[in-house]
C-alpha cells in the first residue's frame, strides 16, 4: 500500500487509557512512511485492494484497526517479518473515496500493542494482540523532565517552520508525562526508525528522556539554519552590491569609449547570433539564454553551460544550404565512374535530380540500399553526394543501444551534448547533406531506450521538419536532408521504421560483374596504394578470373579486393629487392603469392550420387549452394535429420517424406520400403543455422533419389517450397540464388513456375549460361531431376 502524512493534528479528549484489558484480534495495515503515536491525528491514502477491503469491513465493525510500520520503505509485497512487532490500534474517524481510485482516511492513535501471533494473511492481515500498559509513578525526575520538555519543545517551536505556534499552548495545558511524550514525539522532524523507537519505549521516564534529547538535537539544527541563512543572505546583499557597481563601471567605460573582456564577449555573441540565420522560433530561445548569460556570473557552473549551448546554437546549419547540381549527364557520368553496374539505384537518383529540377522545393527521398557486405552500400552514398554536388555524411549505427546517441541529453546532465544527428549536420555545414546511416539492422535496445523508435522521426518526411533535440529543445528541420539507410538484411529493423523507407535492393555481382569492376576500380586503387603502376605490374584477366573462382566466394568485393592487394604486396616486394622489375602474375603463379586455392569445385557436382540433391540458399552474405544428403539405415520407418536445421526446415522434410509415402506405387518404389528402414537426413556445413522452406523441393528430390537408387541429373540445383498436394510454391531470394548456382558452375536449375518475373532482375549473361526449369508440380520437377525415369 501507499501512505502519505502531512503534519499530525493532536486530540487528547482523554488522558485515561483508552484500550480494553484483554487481547483481541485486529485487522493489521502496515504503513511504509508514518508511525502513529497514540491520541495523534493523521491522514492515510490507501492505494491497494486488500488494505482496501481491510478499510471497508472495519467501517461495517468497529472503526478500529492496527497501524504497523514497516522496516524497509515500500511493503508492497513483504510479509509479517518485514513489519515491526509493536503498533498502535486507531480509530477511523473520516472516509473520503476521490476519483483517483485511492481510499483517503482521516485515523486516530488509541493505545500502543505487540503483536502476540498472526492469525490470517489473506485478503488482509490479521493478528492476535496485546495491548501495552503506560502507568508510572510520578515524582520529581518526572516533573522535572516534563518542565524541560516543555521549555525546549516551545523554544523549538519559535524556530521551527514547518510547525504551528498553536502546538504552544496545548503543550503548556498537558500534565499527563505520558501524553506529552507522545505528542511531542510525533510532532518532531526525526526519522521513521526513531519514532519507531520511541513507540517501543513503555517507561515514561525514559520515553521523556528520548524525547528531550531528539527536542535538543532539533534545536541546535534550527539554530545552525538560522546561522546559514544569515551568511547566505549577507552573501546575496553583497552580490546584488557588486552587481549595481558592475553596471555603473559599465556605463562610465561606455562613456569614456571603453569596455570590458566580457562585455565585448557578450557583444561578439549578439552579433553571431544575429548572422547565423537562425528561425524565429530558435532565435527567440537563445536570445533568452543570451540575457541569462550576461547576468550570470562567470564563476558560475551555469555560465559554461550557457555559453556551450549559445555555440551549438549558432554553428548549426539553420539556414546554409548547397546547390544541387541538376545536370542529369554530369550525375550520370559521376555515377559511372564510381560504380560498375547498380542500374536500379543509379535510375532512382536521376529520377530524383529530374524532380528536384522540376520542383525544387520537394522533400529529400528516405532510401535504405539493402544487399550483402562488400557490394557497395556505403560508397554508393559518398558517390551520390558527389553526383548531386553535396556534402557526405556517415553514422554508423551498429550496436548504437542508447536513445540518447539520436537525440541528445538534456542540459540538465554533466558534459550534456546533442545527439550524433545535430553533431554529423554541423560537422556538415549545410542543412541539405547526403545522410548515410550505417548499418541500421544492427541498432540494439536496453534499459537505456530505443534508438529505432527515435529513427521513426528522423527518417518520417511528414515530421521531421521540425525534428526535437533533447539538448536544443528546439525544432530543427531536417526535411532538405537526403537519408539513406544500408542493412545486410531487412528482418531485424523494426516494421515501422521499415515502412517510412524506400527500399532498393543491391544483389550480389557476377563473375563478369567482377572482372570489370576488378578492371575498372579496384586493380588502379590497389596499384595506386602500393606504389605501383602498370608498367610494374600485370594481372591478366584469366589470373583475376581464377582469382574469383578459386580464392574468394562472396557476394561482394571485400576478399576480392584484398586478394589482389596480396598479388600487389608479392610483386612489390620482388621489385624492391631487385629480382624483378616488371612482373606478370599468370593464373599458375596464383599459388606462390596467394597460398593452395581455397575453394574447389564440389565433386558432388561433377559426380552425383543416389541420395545426394543440391539446393540454393540465400544469406545475409549473399547466395549459396547447399547439398541435401540422404542416407538409408535399417529400422521401421523414422527420420533423423541433423545440420542445424530450423523448424520450418525439418518440417518440409516431414511434408516430402508423407507426399513420397502417400504417392510411393505412382514414384516406382516399394510400398514396404518405410516398414524396414529407418532415413537420416543431413545438409552439411553443420555449424552454420538453416532454415526455411526453400528447401523443400531439393529435400524431396533427395530422399526419390535414395529410394529409387538413381541419382539426380548432374549440375541440376533446385529451389521451392513443396505442398502435400505437390504444389511448388514462390520462394524469394530468386536473385541471389541464382548468381550463387553460377559461380559454382551449376548449368540447369529448377524453379518454382511463380517466380518467373524475378528472372528479369539476373544478368543477361547469366540467364544465358543457365537453363532454367519453371515448375509448379512435383511431379514435373521428378521428370526433370531423373530424365528418363519410368
Amino acid at each position: 500500500m501507499t501512505t502519505e502524512n502531512s503534519e499530525p493534528e493532536i486530540s487528547i479528549a482523554q488522558e485515561e487509557e483508552i484500550h480494553p484489558a484483554s487481547p483481541r484480534v485486529l485487522p493489521i495495515l502496515p504503513v511504509s512512511d508514518l508511525v502513529l503515536f497514540p491520541r495523534i491525528i493523521m491522514p492515510v491514502v490507501v492505494w491497494d485492494e486488500p488494505s482496501q477491503k481491510l478499510i471497508n469491513e472495519a467501517l461495517f465493525r468497529d472503526k478500529i484497526l492496527g497501524i504497523l510500520a514497516s522496516k524497509e520503505e515500500k511493503p508492497a509485497g513483504y510479509g509479517p517479518e518485514n513489519l515491526f512487532n509493536t503498533g498502535t490500534a486507531a480509530v477511523i474517524l473520516k472516509m473520503r473515496k476521490p476519483e483517483d481510485e485511492s481510499i483517503r482516511l482521516l485515523i486516530q492513535g488509541l493505545y500502543r500493542f505487540r503483536i502476540e501471533n498472526w492469525v490470517g494473511f489473506e485478503p488482509y492481515y490479521t493478528a492476535n494482540i496485546t495491548p501495552v500498559s503506560e502507568e508510572y509513578e510520578p515524582d520529581q525526575e518526572i516533573e522535572a523532565l516534563v518542565a524541560s520538555v516543555k521549555g525546549m519543545f516551545i523554544k523549538m517551536l519559535e524556530m521551527s517552520p514547518y510547525l504551528p505556534m498553536e502546538l504552544g499552548a496545548l503543550v503548556r495545558e498537558l500534565s499527563d508525562p505520558r501524553i506529552l511524550a507522545d505528542v511531542t514525539a510525533g510532532s518532531l522532524n526525526i526519522s521513521k526508525r526513531e519514532k519507531q523507537e520511541l513507540l517501543e519505549t513503555i517507561n515514561v521516564k525514559e520515553r521523556l528522556h528520548r524525547v528531550l534529547a531528539l527536542i535538543t538535537r532539533e534545536l541546535e539544527i534550527l539554530e545552525l539554519g538560522k546561522k546559514i541563512q544569515s551568511q547566505v543572505k549577507g552573501e546575496m546583499e553583497k552580490a546584488q552590491r557588486d552587481y549595481f557597481l558592475r553596471e555603473q563601471i559599465k556605463v562610465l567605460q561606455k562613456e569614456l569609449g571603453e569596455t570590458d573582456e566580457r562585455l565585448r564577449e557578450m557583444d561578439e555573441l549578439e552579433f553571431r547570433l544575429e548572422e547565423a540565420g537562425l528561425p524565429p522560433h530558435a532565435l527567440k530561445e537563445a536570445q533568452r539564454e543570451l540575457t541569462r548569460l550576461k547576468r550570470t556570473p562567470p564563476t558560475s557552473p551555469d555560465h559554461q553551460v550557457i555559453r556551450n549551448y549559445l555555440e551549438w546554437m549558432i554553428e548549426l546549419p539553420w539556414s546554409v544550404t548547397t546547390e544541387d547540381n541538376l545536370d542529369l549527364a554530369q550525375a550520370r557520368q559521376i555515377l559511372d565512374e564510381d560504380h560498375y553496374d547498380l542500374e536500379k539505384v543509379k535510375k532512382r537518383i536521376l529520377e530524383y535530380l529530374a524532380v528536384r529540377k522540376l520542383k525544387p522545393d520537394m522533400k529529400g527521398p528516405i532510401l535504405c540500399f539493402v544487399g550483402p557486405p562488400g557490394t557497395g552500400k556505403t560508397s554508393l552514398g559518398r558517390s551520390i553526394a558527389r553526383a548531386l554536388g553535396r556534402k557526405f555524411v556517415r553514422l554508423s549505427l551498429g550496436g548504437v543501444r542508447d536513445e540518447a546517441e539520436i537525440r541528445g541529453h538534456r542540459r540538465t546532465y554533466v558534459g550534456a551534448l546533442p545527439g550524433r544527428i545535430i553533431q554529423s549536420l554541423r560537422r556538415a555545414g549545410s542543412n541539405n547533406p547526403v545522410f548515410i546511416l550505417d548499418e541500421v539492422d544492427k541498432i540494439g535496445q536496453d534499459f537505456r531506450g530505443d534508438p529505432s523508435s527515435a529513427l521513426l522521426e528522423v527518417l518520417d518526411p511528414e515530421q521531421n521538419f521540425s525534428f526535437s533535440d533533447h539538448y536544443l529543445d528546439v525544432g530543427f528541420d531536417l526535411s532538405k536532408v537526403m537519408f539513406i539507410t544500408t542493412a545486410n538484411i531487412l528482418d531485424p529493423i523494426p516494421p515501422a521504421l521499415r515502412d517510412r523507407m524506400e527500399v532498393l535492393e543491391l544483389a550480389g555481382y557476377t563473375e563478369e560483374e567482377k572482372l570489370g569492376i576488378a578492371f575498372s576500380h579496384l586493380i588502379p586503387r590497389q596499384l595506386e596504394a602500393h606504389g605501383l603502376t602498370p608498367e610494374h605490374l600485370e594481372i591478366p584477366r584469366e589470373t583475376v578470373s581464377r582469382v574469383i573462382s578459386q580464392y574468394t566466394r562472396e557476394a561482394g568485393l571485400r576478399n576480392l579486393e584484398r586478394e589482389i592487394a596480396a598479388l600487389c604486396r608479392g610483386a612489390a616486394r620482388e621489385i624492391a629487392e631487385g629480382v624483378k622489375t616488371q612482373v606478370t602474375i599468370n593464373p599458375e603463379d596464383l599459388p606462390q603469392y596467394l597460398g593452395p586455392p581455397q575453394f574447389i569445385r564440389e565433386a558432388a557436382l561433377d559426380h552425383p550420387e543416389p541420395g545426394v540433391a543440391t539446393g540454393l540458399a540465400w544469406t545475409p552474405t549473399g547466395g549459396d549452394i547447399l547439398f541435401i544428403e540422404v542416407l538409408r539405415m535399417p529400422g521401421k520407418g523414422n527420420l533423423k535429420l541433423t545440420g542445424q536445421l530450423g523448424d520450418v526446415m525439418k518440417e518440409s522434410a516431414n511434408a516430402a517424406l508423407s507426399y513420397i509415402r502417400a504417392r510411393a506405387p505412382f514414384l516406382g518404389l516399394e510400398e514396404d520400403f518405410f516398414e524396414r528402414s529407418d532415413l537420416h537426413i543431413h545438409v552439411p556445413a553443420g555449424a552454420i543455422p538453416k532454415d526455411g522452406p526453400s528447401a523443400g523441393l531439393a529435400l524431396l528430390v533427395a530422399l526419390v533419389s535414395l529410394m529409387s537408387g538413381r541419382p539426380v541429373k548432374k549440375g541440376l540445383a533446385m529451389t521451392g517450397e513443396i505442398t502435400l498436394r505437390g504444389h511448388v510454391l514462390r520462394v524469394g531470394g530468386i536473385k541471389n540464388k541464382v548468381l550463387a548456382a553460377h559461380r559454382a558452375g551449376i548449368k540447369e536449375i529448377i524453379l518454382p513456375k511463380e517466380n518467373q518475373m524475378d528472372l528479369e532482375e539476373i544478368p543477361l549473361s547469366v540467364r544465358q549460361d543457365l537453363v532454367f526449369h519453371l515448375v509448379d508440380r512435383l511431379d514435373q520437377a521428378l521428370e526433370i531431376g531423373f530424365p528418363g525415369a519410368p
